[in-house]
């Protein structure tokens, strides 16, 4: 089963992430998780819209070790059913009643939460969920064409939905971020919930964390297309020294948790000819523009979205172009014991300037 490791995370917290919040001074437009149950959330909501009951079990069982409550589980997975359908969504949350049920017998501690605050009697779903709408789509928006659709929005999700408190208004959007990552052919959906997400107080070191939770539980088409939405420069990172002699120019790292690294180069900035041996490595350009290229094939651009993974034993580089910074994770999979990184010679000007 796929796991989220977080060895020694206190040193490599992604920032901007807020601590747990009580009911009664919870912030709707900050979100309520520790980084640590913000990625996740973010597994969670990913594997549910993929339908991996397997990998959700195993991320729900992380979660649930993070102390996320299963209040909040619970309602991730039941908002979900507004975006990835009532069957994965019942599904889910059969999963999480399995999950608990067999940590309690084994006497797992379980962190049940706070259910949502009870609505006023004069509360309207209609007129509350327009404004949360507005809100969140930066103006107010009307699906004139199928007006039933629109009364459904407005006063279900974003009303009914929305107005349950037990998660914020930018909490549901990181989870919505994250559920959309894992669809095929909803980026228009995809891109506007990003945008959604930053409206509702969801920070780009936040936005950021969705792609390096995904990328570090293996969802790596899923980080891909994040990743390739988002339009930020990431965090450049500090100087990459101890490998700075396998480089041309001047590169930087910036790690994460999962075994995730944030690589920065400048332009023209490559690094040489390398195979890795007894694992495969994985691209993903999170900005700028780039190249990767095997020997003996042509170089493959580099852009944000743009998932690489290089076989192990085959020889390669990558790097920036000559007129573009370029920044990607990199994550190994599949590693085998006594795994290991063969530098070779450098990637020369001659070499480099016929693919420019």
């Amino acid at each position: 089963m796929k796991t989220i490791p977080f060895l020694c995370l206190a040193a490599v917290l992604l920032a901007g992430c807020c601590n747990k919040q009580t009911q009664e001074n919870k912030n709707m437009q900050q979100l309520s998780f520790t980084t640590e149950q913000a990625a996740y959330m973010s597994a969670i909501a990913c594997d549910e819209a993929k339908g991996d009951l397997v990998a959700l079990e195993s991320a729900i069982h992380g979660g649930l070790e993070a102390e996320l409550t299963v209040s909040q589980i619970k309602e991730a997975l039941s908002q979900l059913y507004a975006y990835t359908g009532f069957p994965r969504s019942l599904n889910a949350l059969g999963v999480l009643q399995r999950v608990i049920g067999d940590r309690q017998a084994k006497g797992v501690k379980v962190l049940m939460g706070e259910d949502a605050s009870p609505l006023g009697d004069d509360y309207n779903a209609l007129k509350q969920g327009t404004a949360v709408q507005t809100q969140l789509t930066g103006k107010p928006f009307n699906y004139e064409f199928a007006p039933a659709t629109d009364y459904y929005l407005k006063a279900h999700l974003f009303g009914d939905i929305f107005a349950r408190d037990n998660l914020t208004y930018a909490d549901r959007e990181l989870v919505t971020v994250s559920a959309l990552s894992g669809l095929q052919g909803v980026e228009p959906q995809l891109k506007a919930h990003i945008a959604g997400a930053r409206n509702m107080g969801v920070t780009e070191e936040q936005l950021q964390g969705i792609v390096v939770a995904l990328a570090a539980n293996a969802l790596l088409e899923e980080a891909g297309r994040v990743a390739g939405l988002l339009g930020t420069e990431w965090p450049q990172g500090k100087p990459n020294d101890a490998y700075a002699q396998y480089f041309v120019g001047n590169s930087y790292l910036q790690p994460y948790y999962g075994g995730v690294a944030n690589v920065t180069f400048e332009p023209r900035c490559r690094n040489n000819w390398h195979v890795h041996h007894g694992a495969v490595q994985v691209l993903i350009c999170v900005s700028g523009k780039g190249w990767y290229q095997e020997w003996n094939k042509p170089a493959v651009p580099l852009t944000p979205g743009t998932v690489i993974a290089i076989p192990e034993g085959v020889k390669h580089w990558h790097g920036a172009a000559a007129d573009s910074w370029m920044q990607h994770l990199a994550i190994h999979t599949q590693e085998q014991p006594g795994a290991s990184n063969e530098w070779l010679e450098p990637v020369n000007d001659t070499q480099y300037n016929t693919i420019q």
